[in-house]
C-alpha cells in the first residue's frame, strides 16, 4: 500500500485549500464594503457565494473520491491520540466545509435577492424569511470561526511532522516528490540544525 495519497487526492486537497484561503479573505474583507452603492457589494457577495458553492461541489468530489480511495496508513509508530486527533480533525474540517456553502446557499436562499454563480442566475425556490436567513448567517459565521481554528490545528500538525518529527506524515499530501523540497529544506533548516 502507498505512503502517499493519490494524486487526485493530492490535487483536491490543494485546490480546496487555496479556495478556502482566499475565500475565508473575501469573506472577512466583505464586511467592510459599503452598502452603498449596491452594484459593488453585490458583486462581491455573488464572487463569495460562487467561490463557496464550488467549495462545497468540491468537498462532494473529496468525499467521493476518498470514499473509494482511502488514506495511506499513518506511520505505526505514531501515538494513538495523535491518529485519533488527526482523524478527528478531518472529520470536523470536512463537517465544516460542507455545513459552510450550504448555510451561505440556504441564507441566500432566504431573501428577495437571487442567487448568482459565476454570473448565471439560479432557479430561486426560497422565500423572503429573515428569521431564517439570519439563522443561517448565524450558522455560517459561527462555522468560520470552527474552521479558521481547525485549519490552524491542521496546518500546526503539518509543520510539527515536517520540522520537529520529521516523519513522513508531511510528505503523504505534498504535491511534488522532489520539487519543491529545496524551499522546504530552507525552511526546516533551523529545525535540522538544532
Amino acid at each position: 500500500m502507498s505512503t502517499r495519497y493519490t494524486g487526485t487526492a493530492i490535487a483536491l486537497h490543494w485546490v480546496l485549500a487555496a479556495l478556502v484561503l482566499g475565500q475565508l479573505a473575501l469573506g472577512w474583507s466583505m464586511i467592510e464594503i459599503p452598502k452603498e452603492p449596491v452594484g459593488v457589494r453585490a458583486w462581491w457577495f455573488n464572487l463569495h457565494k460562487s467561490i463557496g458553492l464550488t467549495i462545497g461541489l468540491l468537498m462532494l468530489a473529496r468525499l467521493g473520491w476518498r470514499a473509494s480511495h482511502p488514506a495511506p496508513p499513518l506511520p505505526a509508530a505514531l501515538p494513538r491520540w495523535q491518529v485519533l486527533a488527526a482523524k478527528a480533525n478531518h472529520a470536523l474540517l470536512y463537517a465544516c466545509l460542507l455545513v459552510m456553502p450550504l448555510s451561505g446557499y440556504l441564507g441566500s436562499s432566504f431573501t428577495r435577492y437571487p442567487i448568482k454563480v459565476y454570473g448565471a442566475t439560479l432557479p430561486h425556490w426560497g422565500w423572503d424569511a429573515p428569521a431564517l436567513k439570519e439563522l443561517c448567517s448565524q450558522v455560517h459565521y459561527a462555522t468560520v470561526w470552527i474552521l479558521m481554528a481547525l485549519v490552524a490545528v491542521h496546518v500546526g500538525a503539518a509543520l510539527k511532522h515536517l520540522l520537529v518529527e520529521r516523519d513522513a506524515v508531511f510528505w503523504r499530501m505534498w504535491p511534488w516528490r522532489t520539487g519543491g523540497m529545496l524551499v522546504l529544506a530552507c525552511l526546516a533548516a533551523p529545525a535540522w540544525v538544532a
